[in-house]
């Protein structure tokens, strides 16, 4: 992780204000791109038009939900939360991911509408001039984006940012299928609005796996799991570790793990250890929640000998 990003990450106020401003960039640009695509849509009669613009609203749709939640997940602890509010933002993740599959399939019919009975589309110009402001918009927001997510490491702007780069594709394809309209192939129109449909469900299934991921509280990724171990055992007076446990919840990475001391050294010198085991991990994992409990050595071998002598 870069100096820059642990910094960031460290800093929780910074980390509001980013997230803050990258949900109120998306909430702007969604309501921007909505209101020329509709202008477009009643001037060409387009359905791929119409496809982009269902998932310009659904995009504020989920922008608004991840404005609320964000916000909330900010919180800090209380009486009735006491490992915070992160968790808001999974949940934001797996509302959007609803959206954006309930978009893709109304897509899909609208589609087949129109490959059985096709209609004349008019001022298809207008449509091109769109469509190329909306990437040139997408383009801005998901700089936004990407300088927010690395220095926070936000699972909904994540999300959020997942379903915009999926817009610069279906823009793309919906600028091709015009061009191919205007030139006399009128099918394409709506084939094109179909493979928007098919992948905008496809990454809605992308962003629903993660959220739902995080919400089961699943393990860090095994480099990970290995990168906190590695540290661990780089103290020299640590002798071994074991029944290490992970979770993220929302910028929060949670670490539960047993250290093995030697056996008879005195307490003072156990929780020495521990803290300064704990400060190696946090310069690691700057926003990290860590429980360490210690285990004499001689007790961990025991057990394993059991474990290996009972039949």
């Amino acid at each position: 992780m870069p100096a820059k990003q642990q910094k960031a990450l460290a800093d929780p106020v910074q980390s509001a204000r980013l997230l803050r401003l990258a949900t109120v960039s998306s909430v702007t640009t969604a309501t921007l791109l909505i209101a020329a695509k509709l202008g477009a849509f009643v001037m060409t009669g387009s359905v791929s038009i119409l496809a982009s613009l269902i998932d310009s609203l659904l995009d504020v749709g989920a922008s608004l939900v991840n404005l609320f939640a964000v916000n909330y997940s900010l919180a800090p602890p209380d009486e009735e939360h006491r490992f915070g509010h992160g968790k808001a933002e999974s949940v934001a993740g797996l509302a959007q991911a609803t959206l954006i599959c309930g978009s893709g399939i109304y897509l899909i019919v609208e589609s087949i509408k129109r490959l059985v009975d096709p209609p004349q589309l008019q001022d298809l110009g207008v449509g091109l001039a769109v469509m190329v402001f909306s990437m040139l918009a997408t383009l801005v927001l998901l700089a936004i984006q990407h300088h927010v997510i690395e220095r926070t490491q936000s699972v909904a702007i994540r999300a959020d940012s997942l379903h915009y780069k999926t817009d610069l594709f279906t823009n793309a394809a919906i600028i091709l299928a015009l061009a191919l309209t205007q030139w006399g192939w009128s099918g394409m129109d709506p084939i094109f609005a179909l493979g928007v449909a098919v992948y905008i469900i496809y990454s809605a299934w992308q962003i629903g796996y993660e959220a739902f991921n995080d919400l089961l509280d699943k393990e860090l990724p095994d480099e990970r799991r290995q990168e906190i171990l590695d540290l661990i055992n780089e103290h020299p007076e640590v002798e071994g570790a074991h029944d290490l446990r992970t979770r993220l919840s929302g910028r929060t990475v949670y670490i539960q793990v047993h250290i093995e001391l030697e056996d008879h050294m005195p307490l003072l010198q156990s929780h020495k250890i521990s803290d300064e085991v704990e400060e190696a991990l946090l310069k690691r994992f700057p926003t990290a929640d860590i429980v360490i409990h210690q285990d004499p050595v001689g007790i961990v071998e025991e057990r394993i000998d059991d474990a290996v002598s009972t039949p």
